[in-house]
């Protein structure tokens, strides 16, 4: 579903991304993780084209992200992304929210648009808060109405950038719930998160980290069990003490 071929990236003379490779198949949920500044934003931005990338490839369901051919647009409708602030509009309503880019780009009509909102807002246990705007809502509930956005344009794949990291501790769970049943129900995703327990509950990989690089690529259990570098081992060490 999401191939990543030696993908590097510079800022000016800075190279955030190096050479970094891994993939994701149809239904895999690959966790993304590692100490700040390890370029894990970046990597999962240049998968949708929201960063560009020097060298490399980087193909989602065959497409490929970098051609200037691509239709970016077009190919971010297929892709869901959830980002750590949310990304709301502030001056629409959540159902607003949730119709305004099924209308305007996937041609639904407003009844079809309303419909598909509504069951998504009820699967995110949010029915109830239809009517209102982004800044009534706390921060866990507008996260899950940025998921409900999201699948409302049925994508092939989702992407979240630590959308738990900007949460009040009590309000994590109740995304990670939601993100939880998305990877039961086969969703393909790729999640960059410091949240570790949710690493071991459902993901299939874990891709860590370092300086810009791919520095470990393995199941999860290989990862948590006896990751093969000392880099891992100390960033576990130090994120699994508390």
């Amino acid at each position: 579903m999401i191939a990543i071929k030696n993908i590097s990236k510079w800022y000016g003379h800075f190279r955030v991304l190096t050479d970094c490779t891994t993939a994701v198949s149809k239904g895999e949920v690959v966790v993304v993780c590692g100490p700040s500044g390890s370029g894990k934003s970046t990597l999962i931005k240049c998968v949708n084209g929201l960063e560009a990338f020097q060298q490399g490839e980087i193909t989602v369901n065959g497409v490929s992200v970098g051609a200037k051919d691509t239709d970016l647009p077009k190919l971010r409708a297929h892709i869901g992304m959830v980002f750590q602030n949310f990304e709301l509009f502030p001056h629409l309503s959540v159902m607003e929210n949730l119709t305004l880019a099924q209308i305007k780009v996937l041609g639904r009509t407003p009844e079809a648009a309303i419909a598909k909102g509504a069951a998504l807002l009820e699967r995110v246990g949010l029915a109830a808060h239809a009517a209102k705007f982004p800044g009534q809502l706390s921060g866990g509930q507008q996260q899950r109405v940025a998921i409900a956005r999201a699948l409302a344009m049925d994508p092939i794949a989702m992407l979240f950038d630590e959308p738990t990291s900007a949460l009040d501790p009590e309000m994590i769970n109740e995304v990670l719930d939601v993100m939880v049943d998305l990877a039961k129900e086969g969703m393909t995703m790729m999640v960059v998160t410091h949240e570790m327990g949710f690493a071991r509950r459902v993901a299939h990989r874990v891709v860590f980290m370092d300086k810009g690089e791919i520095v470990e690529d393995a199941p999860k259990e290989d990862f948590f069990g006896k990751p093969r570098s000392e880099r891992a081992q100390l960033f576990l060490s130090k994120i699994l003490q508390h």
